[in-house]
């Protein structure tokens, strides 16, 4: 009986090779779906590069000629003709080499470019879930290094692919012209170079899928280490964080090795193997001419054609090598884009929806894929035009994830969201975000100006607008007292301003759209209390018509609402105005308790 391990061993290898197979499968349709676009680049490319192989192969011939019938009999006209024929067809040579290479890198990098525009907007329409299944670090490596991968396999091939084989099959061809005898190295030369890339390269992809995900690892650690950098510095964590980069460092650096140690192995086999095979054809090619069977001239082109077929195969070999790495980078870019977001638009979307609107919460229920108990359970809440609900909880308890339902950042497991009657995932995404101005937790504003920042709610906001919507988030002082004003520049993230003005400057990004629903998500959490109380009072007639829902933790940032839902374990426990709820919810009323204690201490 075969042994368990023999058994799992031999599972192993078939798997891997069916899973190469389906990798080897991905990137032949990502390539067939984005390559569709360039077929007369891609023809002409062939067309180019055949008709320059072509010439390659005439000249060694040319050059035997010249030496066997001009050399050797001193014919000086002859000797002239053919090196004009020569000089000439070289000419030709360069013209269509010079424009295979400008239609192959046309068509390499216009693939590119419309692969990393594919992933982007693949990207932008995912939820967040899509996001934090796949992360960010991963989908910037996707967008990054794996299309240049595929995209130089692109380039490589437009350059070798028709190159390789018209020279290899070209060159047999001549060779055996030129000596049939001689032509038998080839029988043992090429079928060597072959089976020793093949053993090489059967343990290389492997390699490559690993490489790829230990690079992922590296940015991810860069990124975070970038991201928060205070946070290192304030605890004095940099030999930890050093000792972490270095790791997911050293763990690429090793897997690169590895893949270059293999590699470096092809290029000296091809080497050896082109050299043995130069030295046999010399030594058989010398016994010929000496007993009259081949002349000179005829030797050393059947040299120059053997040396093009194994550089063929060498090339072929190149191609080979960067398959395996670009059959991995095609699989993950594949695997984003088609990913279907769970935030779909409908079939026939609702386009018509009023600004000023209801908003319900019909038994609206919410968990992540193989969680164990829901983050929202069952909620209910209506809210009307014009008025003000809170929400408030503890840590943990869904209200930002109540929130985010809103405009569709998740989408309800249970129940639905309704807006004006109209579920939300019936109506158009862009109607939908259109009727919404929406304050995140993490205010989080964009490389460019305090005016482009704004404009995000509202791209054709006139500079009044923008003062205004200032104004009333208490923004338009410092913005004021900024290096120019409404174009003092704003840094990745807003990291040039302090957190109660990114969000101060986030509010104003929300009220410069005329919204029906504004989502503020914890918002005012760094604002001074007295700066508060002159932005809730600003923004009461602003908001006087639409739906306004609050998330908070300070409940004098609620206390004027006109309900308050409380939320605890996903659950509502309390709905009402703040006095019923102090009397009424005992989670409401722990939550008051223990913020007066904090304020009287």
């Amino acid at each position: 009986m075969e042994p368990v391990t023999s058994r799992t061993e031999t599972l192993l290898v078939r798997l891997s090779k069916y899973h190469r197979c389906i990798i080897g499968a991905l990137l032949i349709a990502l390539l067939r779906t984005h390559l569709a676009a360039f077929k007369g680049w891609l023809v002409a490319v062939a067309v180019l590069q055949a008709g320059q192989t072509m010439a390659t192969l005439l000249l060694p011939t040319l050059n035997a000629d010249i030496i066997d019938k001009g050399i050797a009999t001193g014919d000086t006209g002859y000797i002239w003709r053919m090196g004009g024929w020569m000089l000439l067809i070289t000419v030709v040579q360069i013209f269509l080499a010079a424009g295979a290479v400008y239609n192959g890198s046309r068509t390499a990098m216009g693939f590119g470019r419309n692969v990393r525009g594919a992933l982007f907007h693949t990207v932008t329409g995912f939820s967040t879930r899509e996001v934090s299944r796949l992360g960010a670090p991963s989908l910037i490596t996707r967008v990054t290094n794996d299309v240049q991968q595929v995209q130089m396999l692109v380039l490589m091939g437009c350059l070798l692919m028709v190159t390789a084989p018209i020279t290899a099959i070209g060159g047999i061809f001549m060779a055996l012209q030129q000596d049939v005898g001689l032509s038998g190295i080839l029988l043992v030369s090429i079928p060597v170079l072959v089976g020793a890339m093949s053993l090489v390269l059967s343990r290389m992809v492997p390699l490559f899928r690993l490489m790829q995900e230990r690079l992922d690892s590296v940015n991810r650690v860069l990124r975070e280490q970038l991201m928060g950098i205070r946070v290192v510095r304030a605890f004095v964590r940099e030999p930890q964080e050093r000792a972490r980069f270095g790791s997911a460092n050293d763990d690429l650096t090793d897997t690169s090795l590895a893949a270059g140690r293999l590699m470096a192995f092809m290029f000296p086999t091809v080497m050896l193997v082109l050299n043995a095979s130069s030295v046999a054809a010399i030594w058989l090619g010398a016994g010929r001419i000496d007993s009259g069977e081949l002349q000179v001239g005829q030797l050393i082109a059947f040299l120059s054609y053997l040396i093009q077929i194994l550089m063929a195969v060498m090339m072929a070999t190149f191609m080979a090598v960067m398959a395996p790495r670009a059959a991995v980078s095609g699989e993950r870019i594949q695997e984003v884009l088609q990913t279907p977001s769970s935030v779909r638009s409908a079939e026939r979307p609702v386009t018509d929806l009023p600004r000023r609107t209801s908003l319900e919460f019909r038994g609206a229920t919410f968990g992540y894929p193989g969680a164990e108990e829901p983050v929202l359970k069952d909620i209910r809440l209506t809210a009307e035009p014009g008025e003000t609900v809170a929400i408030i909880g503890s840590t943990g308890s869904g209200k930002s994830a109540l929130l985010n339902l809103v405009p569709r950042l998740f989408d309800v497991t249970g129940g639905s969201v309704l807006i004006d009657g109209t579920d939300v995932r019936e109506i158009d995404t862009e109607v939908l975000w259109s009727r919404i101005g929406f304050v995140p937790q993490t205010p989080f504003l964009f490389t460019g100006t305090v005016a482009s920042n704004i404009r995000y709610g509202d791209p054709d906001a006139t500079d009044e607008r923008v003062w205004d919507a200032l104004e009333v988030a208490q923004a338009a002082d410092f913005v004021a007292a900024m290096d120019g004003g409404l174009e003092a520049r704003i840094t990745q993230g807003g990291r040039n301003v302090s957190g109660g003005q990114r969000q101060r400057l986030a509010i104003a990004r929300a009220l410069v759209r005329d919204a029906g629903i504004y989502c503020f998500d914890d918002s005012f959490s760094a604002l001074d209390l007295a700066t508060e109380a002159r932005l809730r009072a600003a923004l009461a007639p602003r908001v006087s018509d639409a739906v306004v829902l609050v998330v908070a933790q300070r409940v004098s940032t609620i206390i004027d609402a006109d309900r308050i839902l409380v939320l605890e374990d996903g659950e509502a426990v309390g709905i009402g105005t703040h006095e019923e709820l102090v009397s009424s919810c005992p989670t409401y009323a722990e939550i008051v308790a223990s913020q007066r204690v904090e304020a009287a201490a």
